[in-house]
């Protein structure tokens, strides 16, 4: 039955991806290149060539595809589909637009009023017998002259419109793949626990979320990430999941930085989704040498608080479901406990087992707005911190992203959450 759901939902999804791309192949090129030209035939062979593509981009990891082939087709084919969500939306409101400019413009007769007198008509040059009124008649009106050497006006209109929403589909996730590749913004939050003590009042945590090392983000976007921690002076380190999308082997160098990271308190790192796609059991090894505790439904009991941590709900596909009786069953709740879980959506267990702030991540904010809309579906806290009963929930955007290099709306941060002691 679920595989039915799934197979039915795919289908739809992938018949209302033919139609938007056949609506656009319509708007964009049928409607602005003449029938036969060169125009016409680069467009249509680019209309099948980007999907193609960005096909190429979602399956050839979990394919097993080479990771040259990966890197080679993840970059026009994940920033093809932010095109195209942009473009989408830029041509959906150019629509009425379109038609307005269309209906409204040069090239119709203009009303005649009723009470008007229609023209007679206009004797040749010498007739005999016409008259003064007829000689002085007023000449047929112009037809509305060619745009741009016989190009018909609605070709005009539609190149027009179409160029206008490339250009603002193009500038908007030009501006979005700029705001990934330059690096996270440092973002400060100050989180108040009634049972931490007052020893611990100021401690910094770093949470640090969805890096997401791939074909696209690689070994310089982990330094830009890494620098950025370590300038922030943090007194622990937290990495809350969807480190990598791939394998030791082909990421390993890319993961490298890592090994840089420096708190008082050291570094945690628990598993996100991503990581059971990639193999999680590799990435919990490898993260251990890179200097990283890894916490899988474990807890260290530090000096001033209690840190635990829980696998992904994707675990469960590989029997490491998240287990909370492990990681926080036996505590002393008198001592505040800090928990890292990579979804937001386990908030309903944090409560339960008396956790007084989860940190996660997993949304992106959305990302790609406005697909904060969406994560809200799916998530109780897309970003920022809230609070479900006496636990606070913080979510981080992210340091990195998944598909397109690109953020619209949601721009990626490291956060630096400050523990404050009411005793202070």
């Amino acid at each position: 039955m679920t595989v039915l759901i799934f197979a039915l939902v795919a289908l739809s999804v992938l018949a209302l991806l033919v139609l938007v791309h056949r609506w656009l192949w319509i708007r964009l090129v049928r409607d602005t290149t003449r029938p036969g030209g060169t125009g016409r035939r680069v467009g249509t062979g680019l209309a099948f060539a980007l999907p193609a593509l960005a096909v190429a981009a979602l399956v050839a990891g979990r394919a097993g595809a080479p990771f040259w082939l990966q890197q080679t087709v993840s970059w026009p084919g994940f920033m093809y589909l932010a095109v195209l969500l942009y473009l989408t939306l830029a041509m959906l409101i150019a629509e009425p637009v379109r038609a307005v400019v269309l209906r409204r413009g040069p090239g119709r007769p203009a009303p005649q009023s009723p009470d008007a007198p229609e023209p007679g008509p206009v004797p040749a040059a010498g007739q005999a017998g016409a008259t003064a009124t007829e000689a002085r008649a007023p000449a047929p009106a112009p037809a509305a002259p060619q745009v741009d050497d016989g190009i018909s006006r609605r070709r005009f209109v539609a190149r027009t419109i179409g160029g206008a929403a490339a250009a603002a589909a193009v500038g908007t996730v030009g501006y979005g793949t700029y705001g990934v590749l330059r690096g996270p913004s440092v973002k400060r939050v100050t989180v108040p626990l009634a049972k931490l003590p007052r020893a611990a009042h100021g401690f910094r945590i770093a949470v640090v979320s969805d890096i997401h090392l791939g074909p696209v983000l690689g070994r310089a976007h982990t330094q830009r990430i890494v620098d950025t921690v370590n300038r922030t002076q943090p007194d622990l380190i937290a990495i809350v999941g969807d480190l990598v999308d791939g394998n030791v082997h082909d990421l390993g160098p890319a993961a490298e930085p890592l090994r840089g990271l420096r708190a008082a308190h050291g570094s945690y790192f628990v598993t996100g989704n991503h990581e059971y796609f990639s193999g999680a059991q590799q990435w919990i090894d490898h993260v251990r040498e890179l200097g990283l505790t890894p916490l899988e439904n474990a807890r260290r009991e530090l000096p001033l608080f209690d840190l635990a941590g829980v696998n992904d709900i994707q675990g469960e596909t590989e029997g490491h479901s998240p287990d909370f009786q492990a990681a926080l069953g036996d505590r002393n709740r008198s001592r505040a406990a800090v928990l890292l879980a990579h979804q937001p959506v386990v908030i309903h267990d944090a409560v339960r087992y008396g956790v007084d702030l989860q940190l996660s991540g997993h949304t992106h904010g959305g990302q790609l707005w406005p697909g904060n809309y969406l994560a809200e579906l799916a998530n109780p806290t897309v970003a920022g911190l809230e609070r479900y009963g006496d636990t606070q929930l913080y979510v981080s955007r992210g340091a990195g992203a998944w598909g397109p290099p690109v953020r619209v709306g949601a721009p990626s941060d490291i956060t630096v959450v400050e523990l404050a002691s009411y005793r202070a």
